[in-house]
C-alpha cells in the first residue's frame, strides 16, 4: 500500500482523528467512573464496546495515515514512518 500522508485540509483525516479523540475522552471518563464503581456491569460493557471500536478505528486510521503512537504501540510500514510529520497532535 502506498503511503498516504495527510494533506492540509484533508477532511477524512480530521474526521477520523476527531472520532478517535471523542472515543478516547469517553474511555477516560468511564475509566475514572469505574475506579469508584467497579461493579457497574453496564458501564463495563460500554467501556469494552468503546475500547473495541477504538482499536478498529485506530487500525483503520493507521493503515491510511501512519502511526498514532510510538515506542512500539503502533506498527510502521517501510520506511519507518514515525519521523515523518505531521504527528496527530500537530494538526
Amino acid at each position: 500500500m502506498d503511503e498516504v500522508r495527510p494533506q492540509v485540509g484533508d477532511p477524512r483525516y480530521y474526521e477520523l482523528l476527531e472520532q478517535l479523540q471523542a472515543i478516547d475522552f469517553v474511555l477516560v471518563e468511564l475509566n475514572l467512573y469505574l475506579n469508584t464503581h467497579p461493579n457497574d456491569l453496564k458501564s463495563i460493557e460500554q467501556y469494552n464496546k468503546l475500547a473495541q471500536e477504538r482499536m478498529i478505528l485506530a487500525k483503520h486510521f493507521q493503515e491510511l495515515y501512519g502511526p498514532l503512537q510510538n515506542f512500539g504501540h503502533s506498527f510502521s510500514r517501510y520506511p519507518f514512518e514515525w519521523s515523518q510529520s505531521p504527528w496527530p497532535w500537530q494538526v
